[in-house]
């Protein structure tokens, strides 16, 4: 692994594919390994030590699935997903799986590397300081001390959507799932009790959201779940 440069971790069977996003990747400085099985994958995760895996679903040997599986038993690198599977159940499943990140194809360089620079900036804050303090628009939000101000003056929130916000802004620039926000603040009896981030994220938003119709910070993803964006 190289010091200066992000590695990043191809796992994609279609030459093209991997050709081209190997391509975009090396343009956007990173150092770049491929491979073209899960199996290899595994290996090559495990000998790199990559600080990025971008993953087919649709593989030779096996359902890019489980590779996301094997891999978050010893490992917490992001995993972005490229796959021409569309469904909102194939893109759940997967992220449930450990996912960070979903794109389908057919998928445009742009968005491939804005995907890119959000988990390694992701990665690398994760792995600074550990600073507790999170500031985006008007909000700050210090994990520390479970204060959250908005314009400098202090934001009351209750126990759940304080909760809800300090696992959103601790997972920046991710695809949360609903199942995964519903494990993590209600608790793991609450799996499929979906319609309560429906209401809590409305209510979130008009606390934290300029406009909340119109949302900067907490995106829906139509069918899956939620991105917290700080910028």
């Amino acid at each position: 692994m190289s010091d200066s440069l992000p590695v990043v971790l191809i796992i994609e069977d279609e030459p093209n594919i991997r050709r081209f996003v190997r391509m975009s990747l090396e343009a956007e400085g990173c150092q770049v390994y491929e491979t073209d099985s899960m199996q290899r994958g595994l290996i090559a995760a495990g000998t790199r030590r990559p600080d990025m895996v971008v993953l087919d679903l649709g593989l030779p040997d096996g359902d890019g699935v489980d590779f996301i599986r094997d891999l978050r038993t010893w490992s917490d690198v992001p995993i972005i997903v490229l796959s021409a599977r569309t469904t909102e159940t194939d893109k759940v499943g997967a992220l449930d799986a450990g996912a960070d990140d979903y794109l389908t194809k057919p998928f445009g360089a742009a968005e491939l590397l804005a995907r890119v620079r959000a988990q390694l900036r992701r990665r690398s804050s994760a792995g600074g300081h550990g600073s507790t303090v999170c500031e985006f628009g008007k909000l700050r939000v210090d994990l520390g001390k479970r204060r959250v101000e908005r314009a400098g003056e202090h934001l009351h929130l209750t126990p759940i959507e304080y909760r809800l916000l300090a696992f959103l802004v601790t997972h920046p620039d991710s695809v949360l799932t609903h199942r995964q926000l519903l494990k993590a603040v209600w608790g793991p009896s609450h799996a499929e009790d979906s319609h309560y981030i429906r209401v809590y994220m409305g209510l979130l938003r008009k606390k934290i959201e300029d406009d909340p119709s119109q949302p900067r910070h907490i995106i829906t993803e139509a069918g899956v779940g939620y991105r917290f964006v700080a910028a």
